[in-house]
C-alpha cells in the first residue's frame, strides 16, 4: 500500500472582525484554503460582508 502524504494545503475559516466587535446578530464567514508552507501565520483578507454591506477585514479563526 502507498502511504498517504499529508498535504501542505489546509482549509481555513475567515471571520469578519468588525461585525464581531459591533455586537450585531449574525456573522460573516468565508471558507478558503492556504498553503501552510508559504503562509505559516494567520491569514487576513479583505472580503465583502453582506450584513454590513461593505468590504471589511476577515481574519483566520481556529
Amino acid at each position: 500500500m502507498a502511504k498517504k502524504a499529508k498535504g501542505n494545503r489546509v482549509q481555513v475559516i475567515l471571520e469578519c472582525t468588525e461585525h464581531k466587535a459591533s455586537g450585531m446578530p449574525g456573522t460573516s464567514r468565508y471558507i478558503t484554503t492556504k498553503n501552510r508552507k508559504n503562509t505559516p501565520d494567520r491569514l487576513e483578507l479583505k472580503k465583502y460582508n453582506p450584513i454590513l454591506k461593505r468590504v471589511t477585514v476577515h481574519k483566520e479563526i481556529k
